[in-house]
């Protein structure tokens, strides 16, 4: 064979490897979706959602204004809780541009969801640099990169951070982290300049994504040690200084921000037996729920108490003492096991509870980008058990294995994907693993409480409360399901109880204003929606709230500011349209009221209140059909105010519907015989009547 003939082979060689590779992507990708397509109609707001989208001033108002405050805020968040992570809050604020919001998350949940898949593109690609580094073993490894891919892009560890908005850090740290990976081994590959600067930019994108990416330098000296297998070591050292310094600078920034907004605790104050006894924990819990993912939750509570007699310490201590001797002494061997398992174990450092910054022992989110470690082990292993002197069998059994595996896991995917459909399956689902959390048991009485189901809310409440009573938050929680059932006092109770567990907390302020609102305690609860505003000035609840004791008190311009202000930090707050279009209405500015009464129902079709409003606004203007419309509309959630009957009875009897309008009329007196506008209404209805008989006679 001619050299001109070979050199012609190799490129076709080259473009068939192209082809098959772009092939096995697009069939994992569809693959992947397919898997992962619940998750596009997921209707779960879970723990932390608040603060990164419905209660998030920022997000809530898309612009370079916004954008700045996120990248600016570095040591001090002013509206999430921890650590720097501008990029994903950006990201957020862009899917609230297209239409994200609480009542349609799926712009959220499908950026998420072009995220994972793109993540699952990126280690594929990844695993096929790093094993296919010749000719012969190119189009092996593309089969086998696909399909140790595709577990890990069906995998139901991979749930958590599609359906959770608040986890865009996790999705979009990994992106980033996985480009720099890719980047870094192209570099070593092809020593260009350019593949360096590309790998240092996406791991500084990493880092403002979420800075659990810090690990990130030590996974490549790791990768030069193997796969890369580099001979100078002293320059692959040298090269990842400019990643340590950054690694280094970022981990500053995320201890002094996590300490100043939420919580942190050095190893230090945790104490080393406590230390210790997590990461043995952890070490073997990530390991059995990677290889056996059953029982899957968003909350892995720390064992209560932390000690050896736990099953699962106990199996984490003798677990670790037993795996990580085994990994060092399979160094005669091999150097697969022991640095796959140390690019796993380094990445996911940062989330072993060494620092103390979280309520949980472990998360399946954490997990995400460290498998990659692991990831890089399985491909090492399969190429070589189907190597080139590996034998059909070997091959078919691996074909095999891949779509079992696969398959399995893309159930118990699609099965874990159905319980956060909705906030209550998903916390009935937790609280049915851990019913002794108190955070899941509030947590549950929350999401039935959104449902109208109040005393079931309730009773979960005092569940959360039995298991740890100085919980504020089950008691600001239970608080506010009495207050839904008119038994103020006790709420007020539990307010005040929540209050003195945890003092700097503004959400239990303002409902603490609203309880004593309701009694007409108007100068107290000004004084609790202040003291909310001053724990946090951008509290659109807060805002509306003083606006409502204002304009009670006529200071209608003063009022109106207030609404103004809660709708320029929360637009689609409907409370402030309401209120706002009724002040308007009182000032006579009638099509400026409508305006904001529509808004409210835009954002909350089942508005009572603003279907009452507007219902009234209509009937002034004599368009008595619409304004019985809306009435009805009210009545759905309003069946048990007199008011809303009399007012509908009276368009009805307007209209000459005089049998319905007196129907609804009883209704009124029977909700509230002390009615008289609706018994003097039956009255004239009455003489109406008579009237008619006597003129037919």
């Amino acid at each position: 064979m001619s050299n001109s003939e070979s050199c012609n082979q190799k490129p076709a060689a080259d473009n068939r490897n192209i082809g098959m590779l772009t092939i096995s992507i697009a069939v994992v990708c569809v693959v992947v979706l397919a898997v992962h397509w619940p998750a596009l109609s997921a209707k779960v707001l879970s723990f932390d959602d608040s603060q990164y989208f419905t209660d998030n001033p920022l997000v809530q108002n898309p612009g370079w204004a916004s954008a700045k405050r996120f990248l600016t805020e570095i040591l001090a968040p002013s509206t999430v809780k921890g650590y720097y992570q501008p990029l994903a809050m950006i990201s957020l604020m862009f899917d609230y541009t297209l239409g994200g919001r609480e009542n349609n998350m799926m712009p959220f949940h499908r950026t998420s969801l072009i995220l994972h898949v793109a993540n699952t593109v990126l280690i594929i690609v990844l695993l096929y640099i790093l094993f296919g580094q010749t000719r012969g073993e190119r189009s092996r490894t593309i089969w086998i990169a696909a399909g140790v891919g595709l577990l890990f892009g069906v995998h139901p560890m991979t749930v958590e951070p599609i359906p959770w908005v608040g986890e865009r850090k996790t999705l979009l740290a990994a992106f980033f982290a996985l480009w720099s990976l890719i980047f870094y081994v192209r570099y070593v590959q092809k020593n260009q300049r350019g593949y360096y600067l590309g790998g240092f930019v996406m791991y500084f994108l990493a880092l403002m994504s979420k800075p659990t990416s810090v690990p990130i330098p030590v996974v490549m000296l790791l990768m030069d040690y193997w796969p890369l297998r580099r001979q100078d070591r002293r320059r692959a050292v040298l090269e990842k200084l400019p990643f340590f310094v950054l690694g280094g600078i970022f981990a500053v920034i995320t201890y002094i921000s996590q300490s100043r907004t939420a919580a942190a605790a050095p190893p230090g104050v945790l104490g080393v037996k406590h230390v210790f006894l997590v990461l043995c924990h952890n070490i073997v819990f990530y390991l059995y729920k990677i290889t056996w993912p059953v029982n899957l939750s968003s909350h892995y509570g720390f064992p209560e108490p932390l000690v050896l007699s736990q099953p699962m310490v106990l199996a984490g201590v003798i677990g670790t003492c037993v795996l990580v001797p085994l990994l060092v002494f399979s160094l005669r061997w091999t150097r697969v096991a022991l640095t796959s398992w140390l690019i796993f174990f380094v990445t996911i450092f940062p989330t072993m509870g060494v620092v103390g910054f979280t309520i949980v022992i472990a998360a399946d989110k954490f997990a995400y980008l460290p498998s990659i470690g692991l990831l890089m082990g399985l491909t090492s292993f399969l190429a070589w058990f189907c190597g080139k002197n590996g034998s059909a069998v070997r091959r078919i059994f691996f074909a095999a294995a891949i779509l079992i595996t696969g398959t399995a896991e893309a159930a118990v995917t699609r099965r874990y994907l159905s319980y956060w459909q909705d906030s209550v399956s998903f916390y009935e689902y937790m609280v049915r693993l851990s019913p002794d959390v108190p955070r899941l048991q509030s947590g549950l009485g929350n999401a039935l409480q959104r449902q109208g189901r109040i005393e079931e809310a309730i009773l979960h409440y005092n569940k959360a409360i039995e298991l740890k009573f100085q919980d504020a938050g089950s008691h600001n929680y239970l608080a506010s399901a009495l207050q839904a059932q008119g038994r103020i006092e006790e709420a007020i109770a539990h307010y005040r109880k929540a209050i003195s567990f945890e003092p700097e907390t503004a959400e239990v302020y303002n409902n603490l204003g609203g309880a004593l609102l309701a009694q007409g305690r108007l100068n107290e609860a000004l004084g609790c929606f202040h003291e909310a505003l001053r724990i946090r000035l951008e509290y659109a609840d807060a805002h509306s709230n003083i606006g409502i004791v204002l304009a009670r008190q006529g200071k209608l311009e003063e009022a109106k500011e207030y609404f103004s202000r809660a709708l320029q930090l929360k637009p689609g707050h409907v409370s402030a349209s309401n209120n706002l279009g009724l002040v308007l209405q009182w000032q006579g500015r009638t099509s400026e009221a409508m305006k904001y009464f529509n808004q409210s129902l835009q954002g909350k079709p089942d508005y009572a209140e603003a279907h009452y409003n507007l219902g009234m606004l209509l009937q002034s203007q004599g368009r008595l059909g619409e304004a019985a419309d809306h009435y009805r509309q009210a009545l759905q959630n309003m069946l048990n105010d007199a008011d809303v009957y009399y007012r509908l009875g009276s368009v009805l009897r307007l209209q000459g519907r005089l049998d319905e309008a007196a129907g609804h009329f009883r209704r009124a007196l029977q909700i509230d015989p002390n009615y008289s506008p609706a018994r003097e209404a039956l009255g004239a209805i009455k003489g109406v009547k008579e009237q008619r008989n006597k003129g037919t006679e």
